[in-house]
């Protein structure tokens, strides 16, 4: 296929050759084409290959090194696995034993061609139709579900139409028009998802049951995740064992095993001891030596003259760590030094902001500038204060050394004070003055600052919040004195009613006393005397009458008036709620609607002042068991009726 001029196109747009892929996928039939319309030249080697590779074939006989190394089908698949495995691989592309024909250019119209089997045909969809839809593909799917089956369709009719695609290993047909397919390998779905919206039919029938449009899209089986998980826990079993082979590889080696002991040995040993540089080496060989149990009465002079050029090295380890301190003090200064210097400089910016926010530059600036000024100043502020302490440390312990080293001196030395150290804790005396009146000097216009802004704004919003929540405080308080008053009236009503309940008690007991001793007399007199049983009689009813007495002026005195209007009201609601509930009603029902009326009321003083009313107010239990409860009844009515 070359056109007039020999252009080869798939050299120069090497972005279209998926396109055209995917165009042939959905080809139709078997076209006439013109000769001119087609502008690849065969006979470049380059291009030629490029398309095969790209098609999933492996250009053979060609000269050529392969330009795209993934197949279409799947990503990382390589087809000359196939091929080295004695195994042919089946392709879309080929003609015959594929499903679709070799890709038409990107002039001609993409159609699809009919396919025919033994014992079905399968005609393409409407090419102005989209493409149909499919799901995300799982990974490592191998298995595809096919919807769309005509009714009579068998499995070796849908194996006859899918084995094309490759090796199947399983399909499970439902009772429906779909099954599932599983092929040997994951390339093999990609070429079954090209019969996606064909129509299927059966011979030469025109029933309804002998034809279907065909949907083939991915399916997520438990069996393809499962086998891509083994896939990938090996890979990563294979890069874990490759890392490990790095790391080993990498690894230093181990030290090397020291030498035994012997005269040649020890004479080398005591040259690298003299050499600064083999001195740390050669002292771990000094040290193995004498754990050994090598020191002896032949050798012992030999490894004192070791010790000795061992010793010897202290002298230099500490003119060492001296230099190293003295280099320290010197950084130490120059930290200083050069702290002091940055310390000055912020408290000269420092001085700028308090300069830009005094009167006479302030009221020029507009509030934008004033609000980043403010800002500004306050970091600036917090920078300098932060280096002023890290400064005043360093001070510190200075001070605490300089003092140390003044108690570990003998008190019989005198003191001798350099010139240089009196002259360096005067300059850092000024420095401290200096910082210190400046500060003084931002506290006094930060104070200023805050006089204006009070002058200013005398009541805020905050005041007037606080103010609200004074009042609001204050009313809670009064309330709280009001609810300590009632309870306090309260305790000091039921302190009165206790007593008046224990002189009542200590009445009764006494006259039951009285009443027992009158028996004893009258049953003796009975006894002695002989009387009849009517005088008897006659004592019963005139002590029984007397107990009643009792009882009546027990009740009249714990029935006593009414204390106040409140109570009297109280009264007057209860006995019409009860009144309308011939039945009665339970306190807690009487408390929620006396509520209602006044919510300070409590139960406990409801059930007190129906107590105190046993001539008004009667209580009665009902129900049996776990339904007893307790009702409260009005039963002034009941005296007036009797009487």
């Amino acid at each position: 296929m070359v056109d007039a001029g020999g252009v080869d196109r798939a050299t120069q747009c090497p972005q279209e050759l998926p396109q055209m892929m995917a165009a042939a996928a959905d080809g139709l039939g078997s076209i006439a084409l013109d000769t001119t319309q087609l502008n690849m030249s065969v006979t470049d080697p380059t291009a030629w290959a490029t398309a095969m590779n790209n098609l999933g074939m492996v250009p053979v006989g060609l000269p050529g090194q392969q330009l795209v190394s993934d197949s279409i089908c799947v990503p990382g698949f390589d087809p000359n696995l196939n091929m080295m495995s004695g195994l042919t691989p089946i392709n879309p592309m080929i003609p015959g034993l594929g499903l679709v024909p070799p890709p038409p250019p990107t002039e001609v119209a993409v159609v699809k061609e009919i396919i025919h089997c033994k014992s079905c045909t399968l005609f393409p969809q409407n090419p102005n139709l989209p493409p149909p839809s499919t799901r995300e593909r799982p990974p490592g799917c191998k298995t595809v579900f096919v919807g769309g089956l005509p009714e009579n369709a068998t499995e070796e009719i849908i194996q006859e139409v899918f084995e094309q695609c490759g090796d199947i290993t399983a399909i499970r047909k439902s009772k429906k028009n779909f099954c599932h397919i599983r092929f040997a390998e994951e390339f093999m779905v990609d070429k079954a998802i090209y019969l996606s919206g064909y129509r299927m039919r059966l011979g030469s029938s025109t029933d309804k049951k002998d034809s279907g449009r065909l949907h083939v899209d991915f399916a997520q089986a438990r069996d393809d995740f499962y086998e891509w998980e083994c896939k990938q826990r090996m890979r990563a079993r294979e890069e874990r064992h490759r890392r490990k082979l790095e790391e080993d590889r990498l690894r230093p080696p181990s030290p090397p095993a020291i030498m035994h002991y012997s005269e040649h040995e020890a004479a080398l040993l005591a040259e690298k001891l003299k050499d600064d540089s083999k001195f740390s080496e050669a002292i771990t060989v000094l040290l193995s030596w004498i754990e050994r149990g090598e020191v002896n009465r032949r050798s012992a002079n030999q490894f004192y003259s070791m010790v000795q050029s061992a010793n010897s090295h202290v002298r230099r380890l500490m003119n060492e760590k001296a230099t190293h301190e003295q280099e320290m003090e010197e950084a130490k200064e120059n930290f200083k030094n050069a702290l002091t210097g940055i310390l000055t400089q912020f408290e000269q910016i420092v001085a700028v902001f308090n300069a830009s926010t005094r009167q006479k530059a302030w009221d020029h600036f507009s509030k934008a500038q004033r609000k980043n000024i403010d800002i500004w100043r306050k970091h600036s502020e917090e920078l300098r204060n932060a280096q002023s302490e890290q400064l005043m440390g360093i001070r510190r312990e200075e001070e605490m050394e300089m003092s140390d080293d003044e108690n570990c001196d003998s008190p019989t030395k005198k003191m001798r004070v350099d010139e240089s150290a009196l002259a360096a804790q005067a300059y850092a005396l000024k420095e401290e003055n200096d910082s210190l009146r400046w500060q003084l000097d931002a506290y006094r216009n930060e104070v200023e600052l805050l006089k204006q802004e009070k002058e200013q704004l005398f009541r805020t919003e905050e005041n007037l919040t606080k103010d609200q929540q004074l009042q609001f405080l204050q009313q809670t308080m009064q309330g709280m004195q009001q609810q300590l008053l009632t309870i306090q009236e309260e305790l000091n009503s039921k302190k009165s009613e206790l007593e008046q309940a224990k002189e009542e008690q200590s009445h009764t007991q006494a006259l039951l006393k009285v009443l027992q001793e009158q028996l004893k007399g009258t049953k003796e007199l009975v006894e002695t005397n002989g009387h009849n049983l009517e005088d008897a009689n006659e004592i019963n009813v005139l002590t029984v009458a007397l107990v009643n007495q009792d009882r009546e002026n027990n009740i009249e005195k714990r029935s006593q008036g009414l204390k106040s209007e409140k109570e009297a009201l109280l009264i007057g609601i209860i006995s019409t709620f009860l009144h309308v509930h011939p039945f009665g009603a339970n306190i807690e029902y009487l408390w929620s609607y006396m509520q209602q009326l006044d919510s300070k009321i409590s139960a406990n003083e409801i059930e007190m002042l129906l107590m105190r009313l046993p001539r008004m107010f009667k209580q009665e239990f009902t129900g049996v068991g776990a339904t007893l409860e307790k009702r409260w009844k009005l039963c002034a009515f009941e005296g007036i009726k009797t009487t």
